[in-house]
């Protein structure tokens, strides 16, 4: 198979199949082994790399190794030919991922005698391109780091005097006069904000730069100054709509500050506050000129904790007809600050992003009560066919449609379910794929990890801004011709639906639902981790590979033979 996003490797002679799923910045491989079961003596496979037109491979390292001699634990991150990686499959994150060519990958299965001497079988290869925008001059889809590589995070940036508290303020209210003191805060912010806070920016200053643009921005959170001092530069080319629910309505509000700075350079009649009926929760920016069309929306606020602590997403299109829905939306807004003007317009519609070869729409809330989209998303999600991933900042306390959808779904039988939904209490919920829930809380995010894992940040106290998931999307059938996402500012919930001010997008394409299905994977598989542990005396267990087992012992291989759900997601994937 050689789609561009899906890429199978072709090594007839190798004892195991490898396919490539190209992600946003990131490559999930799938091993899959081609016998009915590996022979005892495999352990692992080694990962290997090349980047577009590279002359030398390098090798994924694992943090996980074989026990010492003596049993204790080895605490040096070593290349996987000598610590293979022991799981069917892998999101590599490439250092580069922005190079234009061909991403080359090479997996070799290693085995174990039984003296411990390792050796190598048959390797597969194959090149996928990864490339940075999805689809080039039409959208891109674009994701903040999230502390997903939270361990690489630590490795990097945190010492004894350099933290969080040296990177991100403690308070929101501060955002607009805080500046980093951390000795590397340029290197560290970009690669915390990742391709979303880069691809946010590059349209500001492509509208900036075009001077007959204009610009229309909805924002829900609105503290990071470089995006602010940016809009500034727009001066009365810019109009836009903050919220003024309670978080944001007093004068010490970031979003209170910001309003009153862009007043000052825009003009007074040129910035609304509302909140509709709750919240005026869109994240979106619409540039209309001569030489720049685009709209930006999704989960990701223009805040320090938006781009560079939670996880979220954000899609830039382009086109003009693209970014009329949007136009249209922040127009209504406008002249409507109440769910009775706003409800019967054309905007609560879906509206076709005419973007050639992507079936793309767009609703925005609120929608009159007996006329929104929830149930019927909660019906697509329940007509799944193989699988449904997603990632639902406060599924846990919304309740509707949707949220039993997910329960639903989730019970039956051959469908494939990943998901994670975050607690505005601090908490965070992990939905395992056997329908149960597995509560992490944020101590047990960053305290009490086992070797050879090191202590990752703790969340700042003011204001819980530590690891969190923000992301609201759901993929359904990723595999299937009839894949599709749903993405946006939009909750999933009744106030959503009825009250907000939101954005829906529902994309009808593979390439985009491949994407986000890595995305979740990602997410998934690093806060699993920390359900394990949580549950684990992590002084007494460190997390060590598994040799090639003696008699009476079970290869590390065995329960992705023998568990139904881990069947599922071997062959799922590979």
């Amino acid at each position: 198979m050689s789609d561009g996003f899906q890429i199978v490797a072709k090594n007839a002679k190798a004892p195991f199949s490898l396919k490539l799923h190209r992600g946003d910045g990131m490559t999930l491989l799938a091993m899959n082994w081609k016998a009915a079961k590996p022979l005892r003596d495999f352990v692992g496979f080694a990962l290997e790399y090349k980047e577009p037109g590279g002359d030398r491979f390098w090798t994924v390292k694992n943090r996980i190794n074989f026990p010492n001699p003596d049993g204790s634990v080895n605490k040096v991150r070593t290349s996987s030919r000598l610590s293979p990686i022991q799981k069917f499959r892998w999101v590599h994150f490439p250092v580069n991922a922005e190079m234009e060519g061909q991403f080359l990958y090479r997996v070799t299965p290693v085995f174990m005698s039984a003296s411990g001497e390792l050796s190598y079988g048959e390797a597969q290869e194959a090149g996928i391109v990864l490339a940075r925008e999805t689809y080039p001059g039409k959208l891109n889809v674009t994701f903040t780091r999230g502390f997903i590589s939270s361990q690489a995070f630590v490795d990097r940036y945190v010492t004894a005097t350099d933290g969080m508290a040296t990177l991100i303020p403690d308070k929101s209210g501060d955002g607009l006069g805080f500046v980093p003191t951390h000795p590397k805060a340029d290197e560290a912010l970009k690669w915390m904000g990742f391709e979303a806070r880069s691809a946010i920016l590059e349209v500001l200053d492509a509208a900036i730069a075009d001077k007959t643009a204009l610009v229309r921005v909805v924002c829900y959170d609105l503290n990071d100054p470089a995006i602010v001092s940016r809009l500034q530069q727009l001066k009365n080319r810019l109009r836009v709509i903050i919220d003024n629910s309670p978080e944001h309505k007093p004068d010490t509000a970031a979003e209170s500050q910001s309003a009153e700075r862009l007043a000052a350079t825009a003009g007074v009649n040129q910035v609304k506050r509302q909140h509709m009926s709750n919240l005026q929760h869109n994240k979106t920016i619409v540039v209309d000129g001569k030489d720049v069309k685009a709209a930006v929306c999704g989960s990701t606020n223009f805040t320090w904790r938006g781009q560079f602590v939670q996880s979220n997403n954000a899609i830039v299109v382009r086109g003009t007809k693209a970014i009329q829905p949007f136009i249209k939306a922040f127009e209504n807004y406008w002249t409507n600050d109440f769910v009775a003007g706003f409800g019967p317009t054309e905007s609560t519609h879906w509206q076709s992003l005419e973007l050639t070869g992507i079936d793309a729409k767009i609703t925005f809330s609120p929608h009159a009560k007996d006329e929104g989209v929830l149930q019927s998303v909660a019906d697509d999600i329940l007509g799944a066919k193989s699988s449904v991933f997603y990632s639902l900042a406060f599924l846990s306390q919304t309740g509707g449609a949707v949220t039993e959808a997910i329960k639903a779904v989730t019970m039956k039988e051959g469908i494939f379910v990943y998901g994670i939904s975050d607690k505005r209490t601090g908490g965070l919920d992990v939905h395992l794929p056997d329908g149960k829930i597995a509560p992490v809380f944020a101590t047990n995010l960053s305290a009490n990890l086992p070797e050879p894992f090191k202590s990752e940040p703790t969340a700042l106290s003011a204001n819980g801004m530590g690891t969190r998931m923000h992301h609201k999307f759901v993929v359904v059938d990723f595999d299937k011709p009839t894949a599709r996402v749903y993405m946006g500012s939009y909750n999933f919930s009744k106030p959503a639906d009825n009250e907000n001010g939101e954005n829906l997008l529902l994309i009808k394409d593979r390439r985009i639902a491949v994407s986000y299905m890595i995305q979740a994977l990602a997410i998934f598989d690093h806060y699993h981790f920390r359900v394990v542990q949580a549950r684990a005396d992590a002084s007494s267990k460190p997390i060590q590979l598994k040799k090639a087992p003696k008699t009476g012992q079970k290869p590390w291989w065995d329960e992705d033979y023998s568990d139904p759900r881990k069947i599922l997601d071997r062959k799922l994937f590979a």
